[in-house]
């Protein structure tokens, strides 16, 4: 099952999207964090979701919307706000369903955001799953999101709107803010024995050497997908990643 609601509070409305199979006696939730230009609807967390749900009953998959994307209700994206989402997410999420523990799975920019909050914040969950984490975003975003003509839009003080399917607004502060919040310079060794990290060799987007010199800097478990994209499209691929991810999020 699957419903829709919103966390509201002052200067946020953040749009969140739930599976679950009991509505009661749950005892765990999972974060799902969507890449850049991505929305609640993810078909890889509804897949990931299913297979979940499957094997656990008392669990429930939360997504959201980041700022400025989906049907989210802010127009630009900054970077800031991002943490508070996922601060209002985490703290409704354990007060909604009453669960004790929290994992997080995140792809792309959600890997990112989830590493430079825990950074900044602590770690709330007791697993972190990340698909090609977008570690360095900020080349990522310039280098491989953006056209050249819309990065030079950028270095002269414009917004311009970048993305896949959907387009986000991207501002020069946004970009200053990624550059400055370089977490390759962030230490997360308290926290690596908790994270594990998933990329494609095939990954046209995130270098997948960004996410194997990160692992190895934080003595982070690294599993390289053969043949996998970005968006890990092929169905056995993605059902490769899930099982990875459930074996981690159900280790002793």
């Amino acid at each position: 099952m699957q419903r829709y609601y919103e966390i509201n509070g002052q200067g946020f409305n953040v749009r969140c999207k739930v599976y679950f199979q009991e509505k009661t006696n749950l005892k765990r939730a999972v974060i799902f964090c969507t890449g850049f230009a991505g929305h609640k609807d993810n078909k890889a967390a509804e897949r990931f979701a299913e297979k979940l749900l499957s094997k656990d009953r008392h669990a429930v998959v939360v997504v959201f919307n980041w700022p400025a994307h989906g049907d989210d209700v802010k127009k630009k994206l900054v970077l800031e706000d991002c943490s508070l989402y996922l601060e209002q997410v985490i703290s409704d999420t354990r007060e909604r369903y009453g669960v004790q523990e929290l994992y997080a799975y995140a792809t792309s920019f959600g890997g990112y955001l989830i590493l430079k909050y825990i950074s900044e914040h602590g770690s709330p969950f007791r697993r972190i799953a990340l698909r090609c984490p977008a570690i360095d975003m900020y080349d990522v975003l310039t280098r491989t999101i953006m056209r050249n003509d819309e990065f030079e839009r950028i270095q002269k003080g414009k917004e311009v709107e970048a993305g896949f399917d959907r387009k986000i607004i991207v501002t020069p502060s946004l970009l200053e803010d990624l550059k400055a919040a370089d977490i390759r310079q962030r230490d997360f060794l308290d926290y690596a024995e908790d994270i594990l990290i998933l990329h494609g060799t095939k990954d046209e987007v995130v270098p997948l050497e960004d996410s194997q010199s990160f692992a190895d800097n934080n003595l982070i478990e690294f599993i390289p997908i053969e043949g996998a994209d970005h968006r890990f499209q092929s169905l056995v691929h993605m059902s490769l990643a899930t099982k990875y991810v459930i074996e981690f999020f159900e280790k002793q």
